[in-house]
């Protein structure tokens, strides 16, 4: 049973006991497939009690890496898909699972690792570079590993070094198989280099002596984008609360809303969406 048909069951739970006249139809709830970025930086918190006060709709948050997010959408475990790789995204559009993408927002990557700088990485701009000089060096690099939107642009910058590190898989280069806080602990636990999302990393508490290593590179823009969930694929969409939402994050009040969202006075996300 998928998590669409658990939500629907315990909606029908809900409605066997409540007064007489509440049915299915005002169940104003959608599901959205996301990310981990969004929600571990506190932006959904933020952000969703500002949709609801002004629709009423209650946005159902799965935050996840960004290829299990899709594969869940797929699976019409979705209305609404917002995650962060761009021609994954394209293509779920492309095969007919998503209506339309739209840009909304971005931030960057940044390399971190620990303050004695092993790799001697430090201050430089080249994120590609770096990593030749991780992998020369053998020093620690802690990964995902997950297909998520952060370890794809992970493997797209080793490529653009020319590098392959899975070969040393479980030497000086570990995949964790975790989300971003997990990989996070790992690899300051180890003393290992970890690409990361900006936004993640300044919400990150277990930051030890760690610091930012590398950033600045245009090759570590992090583009956001959302899409709903084609409802010729997946009948159970609920296109109008879904569109309600992407419309909303679109507008220059969502837009706004993004915008103003800080952790100690740093904004995480800058909005782009298209007029």
């Amino acid at each position: 049973m998928n998590l669409r048909n658990i939500l629907m069951g315990a909606i029908v739970l809900v409605t066997t006991v409540a007064p007489a006249g509440l049915t299915l139809a005002e169940d104003k709830s959608i599901l959205v497939q996301s990310t981990t970025s969004t929600q571990n930086s506190g932006l959904y918190g933020y952000l969703l009690p500002l949709f609801k006060a002004d629709s009423g709709i209650t946005v159902n948050v799965v935050a996840v890496g960004t290829g299990q997010a899709i594969k869940n959408a797929q699976n019409c475990d979705a209305d609404v898909l917002l995650v962060h790789a761009k021609p994954a995204e394209e293509k779920f559009v492309a095969d007919g699972y998503g209506v339309k993408r739209f840009d909304l927002m971005y931030n960057d990557f940044v390399i971190v690792g620990p303050a004695s700088d092993p790799a001697g990485i430090a201050g430089g701009k080249d994120a590609a570079a770096a990593l030749k000089t991780i992998a020369a060096n053998k020093a620690l690099f802690a990964s995902r590993g997950d297909n998520s939107g952060t370890h794809k642009a992970e493997k797209a910058l080793w490529k653009t070094a020319g590098l392959d590190p899975t070969g040393a898989s479980g030497g000086w280069y570990r995949e964790t198989g975790s989300g971003m806080g997990a990989t996070l602990n790992a690899g300051v636990g180890m003393g290992a280099y970890v690409l990361t999302d900006r936004a993640t990393w300044i919400s990150f508490k277990n930051k030890g002596d760690f610091e930012i290593a590398v950033e600045g590179d245009k090759a570590l823009f992090n583009q956001y984008g959302v899409i709903l969930v084609n409802k010729d694929k997946c009948p159970t969409v609920k296109v109008e609360l879904g569109q309600q939402f992407i419309d909303w994050l679109l507008s220059p009040k969502g837009q706004d809303a993004i915008r103003g969202f800080r952790v100690d006075g740093q904004q995480l996300f800058f909005p782009n969406a298209k007029p």
